[in-house]
């Protein structure tokens, strides 16, 4: 395996990952939560039992408006996936290898930009993505977005985006929108207010669930990032709303959180172009990056750092592969190995402590599968006392070793309950394949 991104200066390239200070204060918090009471701002939702039932970015334990850390900014091998040089422990320097083997077939080992609209920054686990301007219908309301995905694959080749067959059954779940003068968009329904906080506080006496929770982006019920344009299902999520170019000019960072969404780190609507950060995971056992942009519930997405999307909701789950299944599914352990030191760290509960990324795991993905929606359906699963009491917690980073594990008595859902879709979607377009 070789890493070769363009954007990877080749000094970097010789090493396993860069040293970034980091000034995240742990929660004092080993044990997991067991009480599932009700004590967050947004009530959860009856059906989920509890929100521990999360994917969630890691946020530290006083979240603030913002993206948090980012999937460099620890030099912790639990932490940073960022797959080491090919040349490690050869008598030759990288510039001896040839290309990745993905250059010439893109399901070969990488690494493999999926999302090609934008440019990838490797160095900090960034992605530079076009600024699209559209409107409400009737109204000079600005609505600023950008394009992750699309139901059609003609589309994705000509623009660079995700391909995702599932999305062509997702309209149950999409807005709609229609093209006016000058080819600009005209979103039909679904409003975002930028301007509250995130509200996320730790519970007493464990961290998790939040003692309280509050998106920082809220969506009205008619907002979801899927939009019907003319039978096309795109994912458009929106990054910034009913605000004037003016107001969101920080194309050097420096962001005004009220104003634009959580996961932005520069934004430049004179070039047209926003700077999100991506997040850490796996998909059949390669680390991959990607981006969370919203979630069909507001605590979720609150802990993520994203769009409260209601609309979003209305996605059937637990289906996963069956026909006209908009969804595919991720995984998320809830009471991983702790600390970015320790290679095997995973979960919800680490994220909360050291406030960095879960490593979640996903179903399929471009290149690697058919299957890929970027509307991911939260599973999650629970090491039971005896996995823990026996020393078998782990790093898991593919779908059917943990499927295997449920299936072993390894794993269950939260409290031992059965394993399965809690029912909350998450709208996490998949950006680069890092192997």
């Amino acid at each position: 395996m070789q890493f070769d991104s363009k954007s990877v200066a080749l000094e970097d390239r010789n090493k396993r990952r860069i040293d970034v200070e980091t000034n995240n204060e742990a929660v004092g918090v080993t044990q997991r939560v067991k009480d599932m009471s009700i004590r967050c701002l947004n009530h959860f939702p009856t059906t989920l039992g509890a929100l521990s039932l999360l994917m969630t970015t890691g946020l530290p334990a006083s979240a603030s408006d913002g993206p948090g850390g980012g999937p460099r900014a620890n030099n912790g091998p639990g932490c940073n996936l960022f797959p080491a040089a090919a040349s490690t422990g050869t008598r030759v320097p990288l510039s001896y290898f040839g290309p990745p083997p993905a250059e010439t077939n893109p399901s070969l080992v990488g690494p493999e930009q999926e999302l090609k609209s934008g440019q990838l920054d490797a160095i900090n686990g960034r992605i530079t993505l076009p600024l699209y301007l559209g409107y409400i219908t009737g109204t000079k309301i600005p609505v600023w977005y950008i394009l992750t995905d699309v139901s059609d694959q003609g589309q994705a080749a000509q623009l660079g985006l995700n391909y995702s067959a599932k999305l062509e059954f997702a309209g149950i779940g999409a807005r709609t929108a229609h093209f006016g003068t000058d080819n600009v968009l005209f979103y039909d329904k679904g409003k975002v207010d930028f301007t509250p906080h995130r509200v996320l506080t730790p519970g007493t006496p464990n961290a998790y669930p939040p003692a309280q929770a509050a998106p920082g982006s809220v969506g009205d019920k008619n907002y979801s990032p899927l939009v019907n344009i003319d039978g096309i299902i795109y994912d458009a999520p929106i990054v910034a709303f009913n605000v004037p170019a003016t107001a969101i000019n920080f194309p050097n960072g420096n962001v005004d959180y009220t104003k634009v969404h959580d996961e932005v780190v520069a934004i430049d609507p004179v070039g047209r172009t926003v700077t999100l950060q991506l997040v850490n995971g796996f998909s059949f056992g390669r680390p991959v990056w990607y981006l969370s942009m919203d979630s069909s519930d507001p605590t979720v997405a609150a802990i993520e750092g994203a769009t409260y999307a209601p609309l979003l909701g209305n996605l059937p789950t637990g289906g996963d592969d069956s026909f006209d299944s908009p969804v595919e599914r991720i995984f998320i352990a809830e009471n991983g190995a702790l600390d970015c030191a320790n290679p095997q760290r995973q979960g919800l509960d680490a994220a909360i402590i050291d406030g960095f990324r879960p490593n979640n795991t996903f179903g399929g993905i471009p290149t690697l599968a058919l299957d890929y929606s970027p509307a991911w359906d939260i599973n999650l699963y629970e090491w039971t006392p005896a996995s823990v009491a026996q020393g078998y917690v782990q790093q898991l980073r593919e779908e059917f070793q943990i499927l295997t594990y449920v299936q072993d008595g390894l794993l269950t859902g939260p409290n031992g309950t059965p394993f399965g879709s809690i029912g909350v979607i998450n709208n996490c377009p998949i950006v680069e394949r890092l192997d």
